[in-house]
């Protein structure tokens, strides 16, 4: 139990790393993190219809931007479709690019290998309060073959 909650606390740091980081590329483990806190953040607000969760976890210029009920239309088709991609939690996610982008933007572009579809995911972070925060979240969802 202490191994786990120690874990837990070394994510919550990692999270929790001041904006001065923002020019370094984080490790690949924190990539991980951010991207599924990030998608299955999502996924949860599109399952329960509630997007305040999701809402409160984006960057604040982005919050500032878009209310709850903006994102729900948004990310309509998916919630209508009652598309669930929970499963991610149990898969490591396949990187096409991660990089620190001219605006000072962590850009993570990848899928995870899931069949019979595949869930194509194109993210953007930024500095917000102290941490990496969603400023872009996109994804798609195709037949694996069409990769």
């Amino acid at each position: 139990m202490r191994t786990f909650l120690a874990g837990i606390l070394i994510v919550a740091l990692l999270l929790a790393l001041p904006a001065a980081a923002e020019n370094k590329l984080p490790t690949s483990f924190l990539q991980e993190v951010l991207i599924k806190n990030a998608l299955l953040s999502l996924n949860d607000a599109n399952i329960t219809g509630n997007y305040a969760v999701l809402h409160a976890k984006l960057a604040k210029p982005f919050r500032d931007k878009y209310s709850p009920d903006q994102l729900k239309q948004s990310f309509k088709h998916f919630a209508d479709q009652k598309i669930d991609w929970g499963l991610i939690a149990a898969k490591p996610p396949v990187a096409k690019e991660a990089l620190i982008d001219k605006r000072g933007a962590l850009v993570l572009r990848g899928y995870f290998d899931t069949t019979p579809s595949r869930l194509n995911y194109d993210l953007e972070f930024v500095p917000s309060e102290g941490e990496w925060k969603p400023v872009l979240l996109h994804v798609t969802i195709k037949p694996a073959s069409e990769g």
